[in-house]
């Protein structure tokens, strides 16, 4: 069976993740795409591209060795929507960085622009080991 379009998308997605490419994760997204996390209790607002592309540019020299991990998609081809479980891990600054999301990814008309992305995360993760993650590039970033 032919890979759609949205599905050949995702996979160069998470390809630049594991590249950290931040050129080429931010290529995939509409130039309105805005990238939602959840859950909602967590209180983070919603990133523009150039929010996106600032926060992936504070982690990148603070991680190493990021591995992005899919163990499942599911797919609505007619809806352009791709629902993507995914497993993350990486040395940082901080310590260990592990962690998990499920992405949902909807996709422009051709399949090749992400136009909303709603990302769960591990709240655990979120609570505990974000605040170490930002001293460290704090410090880093201060160096």
């Amino acid at each position: 069976m032919t890979k759609s379009p949205q599905r050949l998308t995702a996979e160069a997605l998470v390809e630049a993740f594991n590249q950290m490419d931040i050129d080429a994760i931010i290529s995939y997204r509409h130039q309105d795409c805005l990238r939602h996390i959840l859950p909602a209790a967590l209180g983070h607002k919603a990133q523009t591209n150039d929010e996106y592309r600032k926060s992936l540019q504070a982690l990148k020299p603070i991680f190493h060795n990021f591995t992005l991990l899919v163990h499942d998609i599911v797919e609505d081809q007619e809806a352009r929507r791709l629902c993507i479980y995914s497993t993350a891990r990486a040395d940082t600054l901080a310590g260990e960085y592990v962690n998990e999301y499920m992405w949902t990814l909807d996709f422009d008309q051709c399949g090749q622009q992400i136009i909303k992305w709603t990302e769960f995360v591990d709240a655990n993760v979120n609570r505990d080991f974000w605040p170490k993650l930002q001293e460290a590039m704090n410090r880093y970033h201060k160096a």
